[in-house]
């Protein structure tokens, strides 16, 4: 009977399962996997680390130092609002981001650019995030006003609505937006 269920639930079914994701959502169980010019860059479905201020940048990560995205290790932080070790992360990333964006001391921040996903691993920012981080981008990418009204439409072309109408907020993929940013003239 062990040997039975093993192979039922432990091969048959998965390997059925599998065949039936494949043929059914062939992208998805594949990882949503980004390619360009021929070659992998990324998944949809993961964050990648962007850090230089001509790039969007991604929610912070929980894994390693907050910054990697490695998937090993991808997890939520585990500390509670009464941690003061959370609410020192929080304020130097919300510092850093006010800094960053040359936005005012007070300025409200999205709290996904604060705050890490249960994951840690999560692509997506709200449009507000990225609207937020259209001037830096400008900045650093030397763009001219026409090039930066360009960005603008570029953040708002990349809005994706919740999943079927309903589940979730409207958010931007990072990665999808940051190689539409590269492909910018």
């Amino acid at each position: 009977m062990f040997i039975t269920l093993t192979l039922l639930t432990g091969v048959i079914y998965p390997l059925l399962i599998t065949g039936i994701a494949k043929a059914v959502f062939p992208k998805q169980a594949g990882g949503s996997l980004i390619t360009t010019n021929g070659k992998t860059v990324g998944s949809a479905l993961l964050a990648q680390r962007f850090s230089g201020d001509s790039y969007f940048w991604p929610r912070p990560s929980a894994g390693d130092d907050g910054t990697n995205y490695v998937t090993v290790p991808s997890s939520a932080s585990n500390l509670g609002p009464t941690s003061s070790n959370l609410v020192a992360t929080v304020q130097a990333r919300l510092a850093a981001f006010r800094a960053s964006n040359d936005l005012a001391t007070n300025a409200p921040v999205p709290a996904e650019m604060v705050f890490a996903s249960g994951s840690g691993l999560d692509p997506d920012i709200s449009p507000e995030a990225a609207r937020l981080q259209i001037e830096r981008i400008a900045g650093a990418r030397h763009f001219s006003p026409k090039q930066t009204q360009k960005l603008a439409a570029l953040v708002e072309q990349g809005i994706e609505p919740p999943q079927f109408g309903l589940l979730g907020e409207p958010r931007v993929n990072v990665l999808k937006l940051n190689l539409a940013l590269d492909s910018l003239k």
